[in-house]
């Protein structure tokens, strides 16, 4: 009875330490956005005439940008895109490397399948269609937001896209680019996969991660939550900021959950002890994006995503671990973000419950220790739950490496989790170093037939167990 006392006791104190260290860091970045918006607003309040004149001043005709290819920033859980808190960019800037580079707003809570139909209307225009069925197994309109105009209207095989995610922003890459190979788009009858000229994952969620389990989704089935957890914490914070439904923070920030009409507006004071209790809303039907991050649901997610052979893919594997003594255990304390260090931890030390059937056959916790803060390595250098896809790692040693489509080339990278995305200094020399590699790749691309090599600036470890050769030649 003691022992239980002290177990519990612990829980607690890391929930509580879990709460106050995400609570405070989301308060940080959303004080940095306000206070760096003050400023900006009285300058163009002053300076409106000088503004307006510098922007007639401009001559579109002197580039070519229309020309290129937009590469797509997708941005993970918690993300944001352009046009939300203010000046702060998810990417860091990232997107000030390229003159056609385009950065959605998604929903930053909402499922990897909502956030792929958001992404294709954000593109080609017109209001957001999540699909009759769905949107009724799911219990929240058909319909979403309006893009009055696309952000690439002419988009199709002549007029492809590259795509670069971040976490989740990986999965949803690949899911959009599924529903254009089954043309599951009403009205839309010509789209196919080739739409796509290449997808690039930074930290990509392709096989779930142990994390949720350590946040409170129930390992036994992947979609349900604990009774106490910080994802119920979370849970109960979202459904009252989405109740409140007050237009200057959703200006500001939106979790994504309009189309489940959770405003007070809507379903009144007993929708919202409904929705508290857990009986209606994304978490009574698992339409939210935690449960397509465990391994289970990105297992269900994977069994119906192909890798198609005309489309090249690269992945950035991220780790902030290594062994000592034989142990798995944070490869630093000053290299970690204070908001991730724990969970490094926690994560390096994961062992599925014993009285708990794995998630998969072959399931090993030994595989799944070495981390990022948020996801498993293992699970971010390719698919490969529950069918493995092609892949072939990278490293210094194979620099001019000949680039052939259908393969997943991937290097792993000493980084946290958000070392790449929000706060540009922290990543120093390599953010540029990544960022200018990826954009000039993606550049290098536009010819969708031409061979390519890949250039190693970034220091990188396979993973290993033979996955180099064989892995070309393996079909889907």
């Amino acid at each position: 009875m003691i022992g239980w006392w002290w177990v519990s006791a612990f829980q607690l104190a890391e929930l509580f330490v879990s709460s106050v260290v995400h609570l405070l860091y989301g308060l940080y970045v959303y004080s940095s956005a306000v206070a760096g918006d003050l400023p900006q607003a009285l300058s163009d309040r002053i300076f409106k005439a000088n503004a307006n004149l510098e922007v007639k001043e401009q001559d579109p005709s002197t580039t070519n940008v229309d020309d290129l290819p937009p590469i797509v920033l997708v941005h993970g859980i918690f993300g944001f895109g352009k046009g939300k808190f203010g000046s702060v960019s998810y990417f860091a800037g990232a997107e000030k490397k390229d003159e056609r580079v385009l950065v959605p707003d998604l929903g930053s809570l909402t499922s990897i399948y909502d956030r792929a139909r958001e992404l294709f209307y954000y593109l080609k225009g017109g209001r957001v269609d999540y699909g009759e069925e769905h949107s009724k197994a799911c219990g929240h309109s058909q319909f979403g937001r309006l893009y009055e105009q696309g952000h690439y209207p002419e988009w199709d095989e002549d007029h492809p896209i590259h795509i670069v995610g971040h976490s989740a922003g990986a999965q949803v890459a690949r899911v959009l680019q599924q529903m254009l190979a089954d043309k599951a788009f009403k009205g839309y009858e010509n789209t196919s996969e080739n739409w796509v000229l290449s997808i690039t994952s930074l930290s990509g969620a392709f096989n779930g991660t142990t994390r949720t389990y350590l946040d409170g989704m129930l390992p036994e089935d992947g979609r349900n939550l604990k009774p106490l957890c910080l994802l119920q914490l979370c849970r109960l914070g979202v459904v009252i900021y989405d109740w409140l439904d007050i237009p200057l923070l959703k200006a500001y920030y939106n979790f994504g959950f309009d189309h489940f009409n959770l405003s007070w507006r809507n379903v009144g004071l007993w929708g919202l002890v409904d929705c508290l209790l857990g009986n209606t809303g994304p978490w009574a039907s698992g339409d939210w994006i935690l449960p397509d991050l465990t391994i289970q649901g990105a297992m269900k997610l994977n069994s119906n995503l192909q890798t198609f052979p005309n489309t090249y893919y690269f992945s950035y594997a991220t780790k902030r671990t290594r062994k000592f003594l034989g142990v798995t255990v944070p490869s630093g304390i000053l290299s970690i973000h204070p908001m991730l260090f724990l969970r490094v931890l926690q994560m390096s030390m994961y062992r599925h419950p014993l009285d708990v059937p794995p998630p998969y056959k072959g399931y090993r916790d030994e595989d799944w220790l070495d981390n990022d803060g948020a996801l498993n390595t293992i699970s971010m250098t390719h698919p490969r739950l529950p069918v493995e896809h092609p892949s072939c790692p990278v490293s210094n040693d194979s620099e001019g490496l000949p680039l052939q489509p259908g393969i997943w080339y991937y290097k792993i990278v000493e980084g946290d989790h958000i070392l790449f995305i929000l706060n540009r200094e922290r990543a120093g020399v390599q953010f540029d170093v990544i960022y200018d590699s990826i954009f000039e790749r993606c550049r290098k691309h536009i010819l969708k037939k031409t061979t390519q090599t890949i250039t190693n600036q970034v220091e990188s470890k396979p993973i290993g167990n033979g996955e180099r050769n064989d892995r070309r030649k393996h079909k889907q």
